[in-house]
């Protein structure tokens, strides 16, 4: 696939896959390659080029199908030595489109298997907006989900309404599923739905956006 000793990793390498990390994580949207370039101080984007392809060649990112970054490893030297499980982290999804289809998948983020304890299966969400900040959970926050069908009421679960992923407290009565909003902002309202919907899983913990800062 890559060569078999590629050229190890220079600072100028880190210092740019930290800067990919952290547009990924955090926005979403990995800088461009003329975008490394200004954030790496180069004169020219070849340069910036070539540390992409060092990158790619020790494992850390990929080209997506699209044509963009996937991150596929997070940094080398990562405090810590609790054994980990790399858990996918979904941004926003396309109306339509599977919640972990590939062309979803931003990057692969180690998590601890105290968290994500195998062998159940795991994804990460950012979270968007305000439905939720009186639950703790804040715009870009991450989201650890657990993937399930089913949830107990008072979860706060990611389910898919209308082919698009919300993230709402799950409450059942006698005649339908109501997922409400815990929200300082009373615009946000509670779906009253019967049984044509699904969950994807239930939210087991919120990283502020704070702590994913490297």
């Amino acid at each position: 696939m890559y060569g078999m000793n590629p050229r190890p990793l220079t600072a100028k390498d880190l210092e740019a896959l930290r800067h990919i990390r952290n547009r990924v994580v955090h926005g979403g949207e990995p800088p461009s390659v003329r975008g490394l370039q200004v954030l790496l101080g180069y004169q020219s984007p070849r340069s910036a080029a070539q540390i992409l392809l060092r990158l790619a060649e020790h494992g850390f990112i990929r080209r997506r199908p699209d044509g963009r970054l996937q991150l596929l490893r997070d940094l080398p030297g990562a405090p810590g030595h609790a054994r980990t499980v790399e858990v996918p982290l979904v941004g926003n999804v396309p109306c339509g489109a599977p919640l972990l289809a590939e062309q979803n998948v931003e990057a692969l983020i180690p998590v601890s298997t105290r968290l994500a304890r195998p062998p159940h299966r795991y994804f990460l969400l950012r979270a968007q907006g305000n439905s939720m900040d009186r639950a703790g959970i804040h715009d870009g926050d991450l989201l650890l989900v657990r993937q399930q069908p089913t949830a107990e009421p008072g979860d706060s679960v990611v389910a898919l309404i209308d082919d698009e992923a919300t993230v709402k407290r799950f409450h059942r009565t006698a005649g339908a599923i109501v997922l409400e909003p815990r929200s300082s902002d009373p615009t946000h309202q509670p779906f009253i739905l019967d049984s044509e919907f699904q969950i994807q899983g239930v939210v087991l913990t919120t990283i502020p956006r704070s702590e994913t800062v490297p």
